[in-house]
């Protein structure tokens, strides 16, 4: 399955206790790099996430946004330190009858004193709590693979049929060249003729010529390549998985191809097409910058 490298995708988990949303959205990028947005008490799971989401993403800018909301937040734990407080009530009764005084200390006065009383949050799970958040990145991700791989189909087609259209104009060119030849003996030999009239042709100098001009205009290696480029373009497409960095160099590849055509050209018909032919290269290159 071939995959774009754009996508989007996001998921929602809710429970008694928590709510996760993940936002994914992805655009072109030479290698994987993953950017995660969230909220500071999530974010030791940071490198876990990331390492994570690897698994679903090979190439690509990805954004990732979460939220987090943590219900549980405002329920605390009132902890008495027993201890503490009988340690001051023996200082005061101490106190008291060291000074020949009552001792007036009641439990509201002492729960004052720090320390008595404190306050301390639920500790989180953070097992539980990334569990609960990889079942969210799960189908946040799941969402977003399935609209790459949706771009990436439609892609394909296209890129498809430009190479269908290049390989017609790699038809015509291969087809046009030994006419060129022909022509060019024509051409020469009504020339000579017209400046020796009825004076002998020498054939030897004639075809010595054609063969220096035909070698200098051929280009069968060329559309042979580029055939066996387009080829191997279709296959790859066809095959599927990461493709964008492999097909970006053949296309680099008929591109070279193309403009030696079109520096050999000696036809306006031959440079239409090849002009014609580095147009679509073109188009397809942007089309495989897309591809992961």
């Amino acid at each position: 399955m071939i995959k774009s490298m754009t996508g989007f995708g996001r998921s929602e988990v809710v429970t008694e206790e928590r709510k996760i949303v993940v936002e994914m959205k992805a655009v072109n990028h030479r290698f994987c790099d993953i950017s995660i947005k969230m909220p500071k008490k999530i974010s030791f799971l940071e490198t876990t996430i990331r390492t994570y989401l690897k698994k679903y993403i090979e190439r690509g800018k990805v954004d990732v946004f979460i939220t987090y909301e943590d219900y549980t937040e405002n329920k605390v734990h009132v902890k008495y330190n027993r201890e503490l407080a009988a340690l001051y009530m023996k200082y005061f009764n101490e106190m008291a009858d060291e000074f020949g005084m009552e001792n007036q200390i009641i439990p509201s006065v002492l729960g004052g004193f720090t320390d008595v009383f404190t306050l301390e949050e639920q500790s989180v799970d953070e097992e539980e709590l990334w569990e609960l958040i990889k079942s969210a990145l799960d189908e946040a991700a799941q969402k977003f693979v399935k609209s790459r791989d949706i771009e990436g189909e439609n892609l394909k087609n296209n890129i498809i049929e430009k190479l269908d259209n290049m390989l017609l104009a790699v038809d015509y060119i291969e087809e046009l060249s030994p006419m060129l030849v022909a022509e060019y003996r024509q051409k020469l030999t009504d020339k000579i003729t017209e400046l020796l009239g009825n004076m002998a042709i020498d054939e030897n100098r004639i075809a010595t010529e054609v063969v220096i001009y035909a070698d200098k205009i051929c280009v069968d290696e060329e559309t042979v390549r580029l055939k066996s480029h387009i080829d191997s373009t279709k296959k790859i497409l066809e095959a599927g998985g990461s493709v964008g960095r492999k097909l970006d160099f053949i296309a680099q590849e008929m591109n070279r191809e193309a403009n030696t055509i079109l520096s050999k050209a000696n036809s306006l018909d031959v440079s239409n097409k090849a002009i014609e032919l580095k147009t679509d290269i073109e188009k397809v290159r942007e089309q495989i910058q897309n591809l992961e």
